[in-house]
Order: structure tokens, then sequence, then C-alpha cells
């Protein structure tokens, strides 16, 4: 899995877990994927515009509920 930032081809360490409740339901849930350098960069865009839910180690990703 490759980093959701543009032009970066590092490989995912984090899920950044996110939704846009003007668009999407409550339960949906979107993932971008982070490796460590732009975790901080794509987790600050989403939480600016509050559509941040959390920040998972990849790994953890497939345990989430919904």
């Amino acid at each position: 899995m490759t980093c959701s930032a543009k032009g970066c081809r590092s490989a995912a360490a984090y899920g950044v877990v996110w939704n846009n409740p003007k668009v999407h339901t409550p339960t949906r849930r979107k993932v971008w994927l982070a490796c460590a350098e732009h975790r901080e960069h794509l987790s600050s865009f989403l939480s600016v515009r509050g559509f941040l839910i959390e920040v998972l180690p990849v790994d953890q990703l497939g345990e989430q509920d919904g």
C-alpha cells in the first residue's frame, strides 16, 4: 500500500480515517493511507475541516467496525 499524499510513493504506515458529514452517512468511513512523513499533514488537512475521525496503524484498519 502506498501513501495517499500527492506524488509520494512511500509505503503507508497509517490509515487516516475520516468522514465528510455533508456527503457521507454518519457510519461511513473513508481512509487515506499515510507514510510517517505525511501522517501529520494529511491528518491536519482533515482535522481543520472537521472530517478527521482517527489515525490508526495500517495493520489495525481491518479491525474497525462499520
